[in-house]
């Protein structure tokens, strides 16, 4: 990195990053691939196709410039945790401020990621009919727990990040397959769509559970099919407004861009800068086109979880049936990914002197999980707390943070107050007290009408 005479670059002095260009960006990109893809047709449906690309645009547009502001400030003084980033710009408060803000969303994500697996998986089983006729493996806690213990503990027992590149390239691939089965389908189902017919599914399947069958008629205003099919390029309605705190952490990535710089093999601000510019691109991509074919197939009576309605035509449809296992893989994928910040946080608060322990590295990743499994078992409503907790920490960690620790520890002799790069960041750090305010606001409005947020987490 240059330094402030732009001579030789400055190394991480306690690491030697080994991970290779592209599992970098394997990396990057399964950190910032959520769940929350599952939402965006929906959220298309409430703002039109134009409206979305612009703030979908816009928001990795703001991602890239808060990416850039971290490498900026980390290549200044020579430091690769996000903690440790607040700790030379503010103290101790800096860097408690940030560790907290990173174990709180990201435990609020891995909570969010355990439950559509506590959730999903048993209506997978239950669809597949492939086990036998006990119940225990169509009961969620056991299999959050399983999934737990079996693929991703050994996973976030890796002592780098690095390591689990395999694993972030396919958890991509699994997306990928989500994206392509949503494109196919686009041309395979009718505009308007028929209902899923409770006789002809339960007499061939020999079901009589009707819990499995819904009626999604009721309450749908009538449409004739001209009216219905036709795309939208611009729409303003009463959820337009909950889409864009959606998309406005969409591309939420940031307290994994430290540790996967500093691992990365040969670091250099504008090499780590090209990782995250193509991690963001792909999902960019990813996230449009998913919007897109989600949106064209259903329209505006697309559900805020897509996969729920392809279930209103065919819950049986085997397409879609392997779409939900790799959106659970995915999932599973992705958590321990996320882990990794958490365990680095809890760390740099609590043993800040201490080198690496084999020991204090899985007890710290137990305990996390064990923590999360507890919430996901027993408190499945705390999602609705982690929702104020994301409203809160994802700006401070997108938006506020990377702007306030930027003009501190930028020198003022290189980059007055009255310097653009500083102004700029000011109304970065603005724009997300903003954005913090807006979406605490819906969730009060939220709950004091008495409705849910159609929103999807990342």
């Amino acid at each position: 990195l240059p330094n402030a005479h732009g001579k030789k670059p400055t190394r991480f002095t306690d690491f030697e990053g080994k991970t290779s260009f592209g599992m970098s960006v394997f990396n990057l990109g399964n950190a910032i691939m959520g769940s929350g893809i599952l939402g965006l047709a929906y959220a298309m449906a409430n703002t039109g196709i134009l409206l979305f690309l612009f703030l979908l645009t816009g928001v990795a547009v703001l991602s890239l410039y808060s990416i850039h502001l971290l490498l900026k400030s980390s290549g200044i003084v020579g430091i690769r945790s996000y903690e440790q980033l607040g700790y030379r710009a503010f103290g101790t408060p800096g860097k408690m401020a940030a560790g907290i803000a990173i174990t709180l969303q990201n435990i609020g994500a891995m909570s969010s990621y355990l439950y559509i697996v506590k959730s999903e998986l048993p209506l997978v089983i239950q669809y597949t009919r492939l086990l036998s006729n006990s119940l225990w493996y169509l009961n969620g806690n056991y299999l959050v727990i399983m999934v737990s213990t079996s693929v991703i503990l050994p996973l976030a027992l890796m002592k780098q990040l690095g390591y689990l590149g395999y694993a972030s390239g396919f958890s991509l691939s699994c997306m990928v397959f989500f994206l392509s089965a949503v494109i196919y389908k686009k041309f395979q189902i009718p505009c308007p769509f028929e209902e899923f017919s409770a006789n002809s599914t339960a007499a061939h399947f020999d079901l009589n559970d009707s819990s499995l069958v819904h009626d999604y008629s009721d309450g749908l205003p009538h449409e004739d099919k001209d009216s219905h099919c036709n795309p939208r390029m611009f729409t303003i309605n009463s959820q337009t407004a909950y889409t864009i705190p959606i998309l406005a952490f969409a591309f939420v990535c940031h307290p994994e861009v430290l540790p996967i710089y500093t691992e990365l093999r040969n670091p250099s601000k504008k090499k780590m800068q090209k990782v995250s510019n193509i991690s963001i691109l792909l999902m960019y991509t990813m996230y449009f086109l998913a919007a897109l074919f989600g949106y064209l197939t259903f329209y505006g009576k697309v559900e805020p979880e897509l996969l729920h309605t392809y279930s209103r035509i065919d819950p049986y449809d085997i397409l879609i049936l392997c779409v939900r296992v790799a959106v659970l893989t995915a999932v599973t994928l992705t958590v321990p990914i996320v882990l990794f910040p958490v365990r680095r946080a809890i760390q740099e608060m609590l043993f800040p002197s201490k080198s690496f322990n084999w020991l204090r590295h899985v007890g710290i990743a137990f305990v996390l999980l064990s923590f999360i499994n507890m919430l996901v078992i027993f408190a499945p409503n705390i999602l609705g707390i982690f929702g104020i907790i994301g409203a809160t920490s994802a700006p401070c960690l997108i938006f506020i943070f990377p702007a306030v620790f930027y003009i501190r520890i930028v020198p003022r002799e290189d980059e007055p107050m009255t310097s653009t790069s500083k102004i700029l960041a000011s109304c970065f750090a603005a724009l997300g007290v903003s954005f913090m305010v807006m979406s605490l606001s819906f969730i009060f409005i939220d709950w004091t009408s008495g409705t849910s947020l159609a929103a999807g987490a990342h």
